[in-house]
């Protein structure tokens, strides 16, 4: 071992990063592996380069908007131009979002009944038939900013029910999602653990879909069980998830596999944001999921060399670059400490 080597094992040891020591005497503690002694050196005069501790923030591949957000968010813009419109919900669940569509003039209505513009939009959610045919009887001819992914999900349960089979969905009970989803069908089983799937009554034939934003793994694990559980029934399952939440999920698990912390960006009601943060805390414990910059902790990136970005596909980029920018502050002052 030479007599650099030792400096920079020790200076490693004791956490001294990005120093240069000159002109002045450092008591070093050095105990060599081979016969476990301890030797002390007094140096005099080091000029000795040591690399500087940094903290990389890495960014998820696929994260934040998805196209039918973006469309959905477009659509509202669009036809807010053109006059008065009410949104029946939230059109999409993220507070920045909606802040600015209001501030355009767009109101938000809880119910049809409670809507007193001349025009109304149905959300990126859908909903079902039968609020439709309430909404046109109360003199609505809705504007549709449905994902076409929903669609696809209402069309999938429609023929699951015209070939015969009991509906199920694998979904977030009361999400507006799921409501639409269920809505048309009186029997309809809305299920989201194998207790939810005990629950129900032996059926000949399971018509399975799921809620766009549900991970997959949980869906196929719930189908299985379905199976399990009910095994003289035939069970018939149609992958509805989306496929910008299948990206989103195989980035966010890829990202906590190689961080130590992992922030995830989206609106606290925000279903496929809540399960990004769940997937990231199958792989790593330090997982915070905020919804703007201001909430991020000093605390967070302490003892970290990488930190991991994702956002949920409500989540505008303006957002998430804020989320970097701050994460950015923080990961050079704590490095400077």
């Amino acid at each position: 071992m030479t007599w650099n080597d030792s400096i920079v094992w020790v200076f490693r040891d004791f956490g001294l990063h990005d120093c240069r020591f000159k002109d002045y005497y450092v008591a070093l503690l050095l105990q060599f592996p081979s016969t476990h002694t301890p030797i002390y050196f007094v140096i005099q005069s080091i000029d000795y380069p040591i690399h500087r501790q940094t903290i990389q923030i890495i960014k998820a591949t696929h994260m934040g908007f998805c196209f039918g957000v973006r469309d959905a968010i477009h659509l509202a813009q669009e036809e807010s131009s053109k006059g008065p419109v009410t949104i029946l919900g939230d059109l999409v669940h993220n507070r920045s979002v909606m802040a600015s569509l209001e501030a355009r003039g767009i109101t938000i209505a809880r119910t049809p009944e409670a809507v007193e513009t001349p025009r109304l939009m149905v959300t990126a959610h859908g909903t079902s038939d039968r609020t439709r045919q309430v909404l046109e009887n109360l003199g609505f001819n809705p504007i549709d900013a449905t994902c076409p992914l929903v669609h696809h999900a209402h069309r999938s349960l429609r023929r699951l029910v015209s070939m015969g089979y009991h509906p199920v969905v694998i979904g977030k009970r009361g999400h507006t999602e799921v409501l639409g989803l269920a809505g048309d069908f009186d029997q309809c089983e809305v299920v989201l653990s194998p207790e939810d799937i005990r629950a129900m009554k032996p059926r000949a034939r399971f018509g399975v879909i799921a809620q766009t934003t549900q991970p997959l793994e949980r869906v196929r694990g719930l189908v299985d069980t379905i199976r399990t559980t009910f095994p003289d029934a035939e069970v018939r399952f149609e992958d509805t998830v989306c496929q910008p939440t299948k990206l989103r999920q195989n980035s966010v698990r890829e990202l906590a596999r190689q961080c130590d912390v992992v922030i995830v960006v989206g609106g606290k009601h925000s279903n496929n944001t809540a399960e990004l943060a769940r997937t990231a805390r199958d792989h790593i414990t330090r997982v915070h999921q905020v919804e703007s910059p201001e909430e991020l902790r000093d605390e967070w990136v302490q003892g970290c060399s990488k930190i991991g970005v994702t956002a949920g596909t409500s989540t505008p980029e303006e957002t998430i670059q804020a989320v970097v920018d701050r994460l950015e502050e923080l990961a050079a002052r704590a490095v400077g400490e």
